[in-house]
């Protein structure tokens, strides 16, 4: 076991004056990579990236996630290739299936979403290899020296499967306990290295029930059916789905949660409880562990997380 990375999710609601600044600070405070998210009605992802990758030095910058029917595999290996060439060796490339009710609603949706994400990725990799897919090629000064690691950002034992085969990598939402990590872990079944991200709501405070009522808003959603394989290797299992179906809303179901759940949904406490959570992580096969910053102003938040580095 190695200690895993430790990076940070550029909020997605970010006032967009304070992007570069955060993106800035989350370096100089020490992080090791910094991760953009693209979700339906935000920010673009590539362009994120872009945009923090020119504004630092050295962090690494992961893409978490590009849904893969939103972009032709062609037009993606592009720009993928354009940030790797203008940023060699600092970008990490998540691509996943998108969130299901999202992507029927942008209309992109696939007949068979498994099938077509391994595609998408081995075509991706086969373009940014200089290599042809079908009757697509990039031209020469387009290839970079390398391609860049890419991930898959799924769940589903099958969809996890596949990234075992054709990524370099799996990212994990929200939230991972080492359990899931290597539940997770189990079922990706890698053939070589592959690296496990693994995202978490994150809160630092030298008052652990302070960083628990900061951390507990972020774990509303947690209790709806997409995030049941997340909860379901935790020995409170039956208990959580108990109180998420007495509770009429997410608000109730969250402020409803006991301390000690919270505590193991999220990467909240003192600096040094927050950093034996991050070891049992790294012990579990997490790789990288990225703090999803919660509270009312982003940048403290990130100068209380970078106390665990």
């Amino acid at each position: 076991m190695t200690s895993p990375q430790i990076g940070v999710v550029l909020p997605r609601d970010l006032p967009a004056a304070q992007v570069l600044p955060y993106a800035r600070t989350a370096e100089r405070l020490g992080f090791d990579e910094l991760w953009v998210v693209e979700d339906l009605g935000f920010r673009g992802g590539l362009v994120q990236a872009a945009a923090v990758l020119g504004a630092t030095e050295g962090i690494r910058v992961g893409i978490g996630i590009l849904p893969a029917a939103v972009r032709n595999p062609a037009f993606a290996a592009m720009e993928i290739a354009t940030l790797e060439q203008l940023h060699p060796g600092r970008t990490d490339v998540g691509v996943g299936h998108g969130m299901p009710g999202w992507m029927r609603q942008a209309g992109a949706w696939p007949a068979r979403p498994l099938t077509y994400l391994a595609e998408y990725v081995t075509t991706l990799r086969t373009l940014l290899g200089g290599g042809e897919a079908g009757d697509l090629r990039l031209d020469p000064s387009a290839v970079p020296d390398a391609v860049p690691p890419l991930l898959l950002g799924v769940r589903g034992p099958r969809s996890l499967a596949a990234s075992g085969r054709v990524a370099d990598g799996t990212v994990l939402a929200e939230p991972v306990g080492p359990e899931y990590a290597a539940a997770a872990l189990d079922a990706i079944a890698p053939r070589g290295g592959h690296r496990l991200v693994a995202y978490n709501i994150g809160a630092v405070d030298d008052d652990a029930a302070a960083a628990l009522r900061t951390a507990r808003p972020g774990l509303e959603w947690i209790g709806e059916p997409d995030w049941a394989p997340h909860v379901a290797p935790l020995p409170f299992a039956e208990e959580f789905a108990a109180l998420r179906a007495s509770s009429v809303s997410r608000a109730e179901f969250v402020e409803r949660l006991p301390d000690e759940w919270v505590a193991r949904l999220a990467l909240a406490g003192t600096p040094a409880q927050v950093r034996e959570r991050i070891d049992e992580l790294g012990r579990a096969g997490v790789t990288s562990s990225v703090f999803i910053p919660v509270g009312p102003e982003p940048l403290e938040a990130l100068d209380a997380l970078a106390r665990v580095l």
